[in-house]
C-alpha cells in the first residue's frame, strides 16, 4: 500500500503528472458544471458525449501553454490559467442565473453597467458556490505544503509537440461529432447554447472572440457598395401605409412608456383572484386604444438597450452585446433625428445614471434634444428602487420637465421598479405575493402592480393637463421578466408545464397605441419591437419608404408578420420555430414533415433579415448613404449636462 502511494506521489511530482491532475479536475468541474447550471437543452446519447468529452480539449490546450515556461514559473502559469478559466466558468453561471445567456467579448466592455448591477449579484450567489473553487484550493495547496514537489527541470519541446498534437485530435474529433448532430455549427452559430453543449465554454469563449474581432473589423472593411444591397432588401420589403390610418395622428405629441420586464401574461391574469394590472387591462377598453396581443420582443444580449434601439432605429440588436455600449459612435437615422426635422423636440426621461447602456453617448448619435437622467431627479432612499427612481416619484418628479419642452414633442420615460429581482418595500405593494417559494417570480407581481399603478396616476396628469388628447401614447414591454430558469415557478403560477412552444409564446410583451380619434380595439397581428417606428412614422404621416428600416407598419396590409428572434428562432401566425424544432402555431405540436419545407423557408427569410441588419451595424452603413429630405445628426450639437441643457432652454424652444 506503501508502495502505491509512494508511486503515486512520485508520479504527481513530475510537472507531466501534476499537469494530468490539473487536467482532470478542469474536465470534470467544467463537465458538472455544464450539465448542472446550464439549461442546453441535451436531447440524444452523442449530445451528452459531447457535453462530457468537450472540456477535455481546451483543458489540454490553456494549461499546456504553462509547459513553455521554465523551472517553477510552469507551477505558476498553470495555476494563474486554471483560476482565470475557473473564475470564467463562475462568471459565466453567475451571468446565465440573470441573463439566461453567455457572456460576449462585447458584454465586457458594458463596465460603466456593473456599479448600478452590483444590488442584483448578490441576489445570484449560492451558498454552495465556493464549490466552484474548491478543486483550485486544493491544488494551491498541494504545492503550496509541498505535497507536491515542483519539478524544476524544463519540458523539452517533443514533448510539448506531442501534448498539443493529442489536444487537437482531440478538439477535431469534438468538432466533427458535433457537426454530425449539429451541421454548420459554426457558421449558423446564432445561438450561443448550441456552441457551449457541443463545443464546451472554453472553447465557446475562443469562438465569440472570434467573432467579436470579425464584426469590430467590418466597419474598417466597409464601403459605399455594401449599403446597395441592403437598400434593395429593405425597398422590396417595404410595406405601403394603411390610407386608413396614415396621418391619423399627424402633429400629435409622441409620449412612449417604457414598461420594465413586462411580459403579456400578466395582462387580464389574476393572482387568488384580483387582477394584477387592472389599469393596464382597462386600456383595453378604450376606444381610441389599439392593444396587440401577439406583440414580441426580439432582444439580445443588450435587453433593455436593445429594446430602445429597435423602437428607434427599426435595426435589430446585434447577436452579442448591446449596440448602445458599442456602436454608441455609428451614423443612424432614428426616430429623434427623423422627427427633429419635422418640428419636434425629443427628450428621454431615466431617473437612473446617464452613463448606464451607454445612453449619455448614443442618445447624441441617434438625436436626442435632451436627456434628463438621475441628475434632474431628487432620489431619497425611500424612493430609490434597484436600478434608480420609483416609478410613481419618477412620473411625478417628470412632469415639470415635460411642462419645459415646446410642442409638439417626441419624448420616452424610462422606468425601473419593474426589474429583476423584483424586490419592494411591502408598505408600498398592493397586492399579496405569488406563493411558488421562486423569490423572483413570487414578487414580481408586486412591482408590476405598482408599475400598473404608477401608469394610471401618469395618466390622470396627462388628462388633466390637456396632452392626453393631443399625444399619441404608446406602452411597450422591453423584454421578458422571468427566464426560462423560473420555468418550475412559472408552471404554478400558469398551471401548465413550461414547453419549449410555451416559452416562446411567453416572449410576448404588451403593446398599446393610443391615438386621440382613431379607432381602438384588440389587434390580433404578429409583430416585434423592429415594427414600431415605421408603425409610429405612418401614424404621423411620414412616409419611410427612403429610410433602410427592418421592420414593417403594424396596421399595413402588406405588414410582414414573420417574427425574428436575435438568435435566428422565429414565431409567425402559422409556424414557431424554437432551437432548431417547429410547432404549428394553433395546436403547438411538432410540424408534420409536409409543413417542413415552408418552415425551413422562413428560417432562411429571417436569417437573411438578420445578416443585413448586422451588416447595417457591423459595418456603420448609413455613413454612406442619405434618405431624401434627412440631414445627418451631428453629435457636437448635443449636450446633457444639466447646466448645458438649462442655459440652451430658450434656443430650444425657438427651434
Amino acid at each position: 500500500m506503501n508502495k502505491l502511494l509512494n508511486k503515486g506521489q512520485s508520479i504527481f511530482n513530475k510537472y507531466i503528472g501534476f499537469f494530468f491532475l490539473s487536467v482532470f479536475l478542469l474536465w470534470l468541474k467544467t463537465y458538472f458544471v455544464q450539465l448542472t447550471q446550464f439549461q442546453l437543452g441535451i436531447e440524444n446519447t452523442l449530445q451528452k458525449f459531447l457535453l462530457f468529452f468537450n472540456p477535455l480539449g481546451s483543458s489540454l490546450i490553456f494549461l499546456g501553454i504553462s509547459a513553455f515556461f521554465k523551472g517553477r514559473k510552469k507551477y505558476t502559469v498553470m495555476m494563474i490559467i486554471y483560476f482565470l478559466l475557473s473564475f470564467l466558468l463562475y462568471a459565466n453561471v453567475l451571468f446565465y442565473r440573470f441573463f439566461n445567456d453567455f457572456i460576449t467579448l462585447p458584454t465586457l466592455t458594458q463596465t460603466q453597467n456593473f456599479g448600478d448591477v452590483s444590488g442584483s449579484v448578490l441576489t445570484l450567489l449560492r451558498p454552495y458556490d465556493i464549490l466552484f473553487f474548491v478543486d483550485f484550493i486544493v491544488l494551491v495547496a498541494l504545492l503550496a505544503f509541498r505535497f507536491v514537489k515542483v519539478e524544476v527541470k524544463d519540458i523539452k519541446r517533443r514533448k510539448i509537440s506531442v501534448l498539443y498534437s493529442l489536444a487537437l485530435v482531440i478538439s477535431c474529433v469534438n468538432l466533427s461529432l458535433a457537426e454530425l448532430d449539429r451541421p454548420q455549427l459554426l457558421t449558423r452559430g446564432f445561438d450561443r447554447n448550441y456552441i457551449v453543449k457541443y463545443l464546451g465554454m472554453y472553447n465557446y469563449t475562443i469562438y465569440d472572440a472570434v467573432k467579436s474581432t470579425h464584426a469590430s473589423a467590418q466597419r474598417v472593411m466597409a464601403s459605399s457598395d455594401d449599403i446597395t444591397e441592403v437598400i434593395n432588401y429593405t425597398k422590396s420589403n417595404y410595406a405601403e401605409p394603411n390610407p386608413a390610418t396614415f396621418g391619423a395622428g399627424k402633429g400629435m405629441n409622441v409620449i412612449y412608456l417604457h414598461l420594465e420586464s413586462f411580459q403579456n401574461f400578466l395582462i387580464n391574469y389574476k393572482l387568488n383572484g384580483e387582477e394584477v394590472t387592472p389599469f393596464l387591462n382597462s386600456l383595453i377598453k378604450d376606444q381610441n386604444t389599439m392593444y396587440f396581443d401577439n406583440f414580441f420582443h426580439q432582444t439580445g444580449q443588450g435587453k433593455t438597450s436593445d429594446a430602445e434601439f429597435m423602437l428607434e432605429n427599426s435595426l435589430f440588436g446585434l447577436p452579442e452585446g448591446s449596440v448602445f455600449t458599442t456602436k454608441g459612435l455609428n451614423t443612424f437615422q432614428a426616430a429623434p433625428a427623423i422627427l427633429g426635422q419635422n418640428g419636434y423636440t425629443s427628450a428621454v426621461f431615466h431617473g437612473n445614471s446617464g452613463s448606464f447602456w451607454n445612453r449619455n453617448e448614443i442618445y447624441k448619435s441617434l438625436g436626442f434634444d435632451k436627456f434628463f437622467d438621475a441628475n434632474y431627479y431628487q432620489i431619497n432612499s425611500a424612493d430609490e428602487a434597484e436600478y434608480g427612481l420609483m416609478d410613481k416619484p419618477f412620473y411625478q418628479q417628470s412632469i415639470p420637465l415635460l411642462e419645459s419642452l415646446p410642442q409638439p414633442f417626441y419624448t420616452k420615460f424610462i422606468t425601473v421598479a419593474n426589474h429583476y429581482p423584483y424586490a419592494m418595500n411591502q408598505k408600498d405593494a398592493t397586492i399579496a405575493p405569488a406563493t411558488t417559494g421562486d423569490k423572483s417570480v413570487d414578487g414580481y407581481f408586486q412591482t408590476a402592480r405598482y408599475a400598473d399603478e404608477a401608469l394610471r396616476q401618469f395618466f390622470d396628469y396627462l388628462k388633466k393637463s390637456g396632452l392626453y388628447n393631443h399625444s399619441i401614447i404608446i406602452m411597450y414591454g422591453d423584454h421578458y421578466g422571468i427566464s426560462e430558469n423560473h420555468n418550475k415557478a412559472m408552471a404554478q403560477i400558469l398551471g401548465k408545464e413550461i414547453s419549449p412552444f410555451d416559452n416562446a409564446g411567453l416572449q410576448r410583451v404588451p403593446l398599446f397605441i393610443r391615438v386621440p380619434g382613431m379607432q381602438g380595439g384588440v389587434n390580433h397581428e404578429y409583430g416585434g419591437q423592429v415594427d414600431l417606428l415605421p408603425t409610429l412614422l405612418h401614424l404621423l404621416g411620414i412616409d419611410t419608404k427612403d429610410y433602410v428600416q427592418f421592420g414593417t407598419d403594424l396596421l399595413s396590409k402588406q405588414h410582414d408578420s414573420l417574427v425574428a428572434f436575435r438568435n435566428g428562432d422565429y414565431v409567425s401566425p402559422t409556424i414557431y420555430s424554437v432551437d432548431g424544432k417547429y410547432y404549428d402555431s394553433t395546436t403547438g405540436l411538432k410540424l408534420e414533415s409536409d409543413k417542413l419545407p415552408e418552415a425551413k423557408k422562413y428560417k432562411q427569410l429571417v436569417q437573411e433579415k438578420l445578416t443585413f441588419s448586422d451588416k447595417v451595424v457591423n459595418g456603420d452603413l448609413l455613413r454612406f448613404y442619405t434618405p431624401k429630405n434627412f440631414t445627418p445628426v451631428d453629435r457636437t450639437k448635443y449636450d446633457y449636462n444639466p447646466t448645458h441643457q438649462n442655459s440652451n432652454e430658450k434656443t430650444t424652444d425657438n427651434k
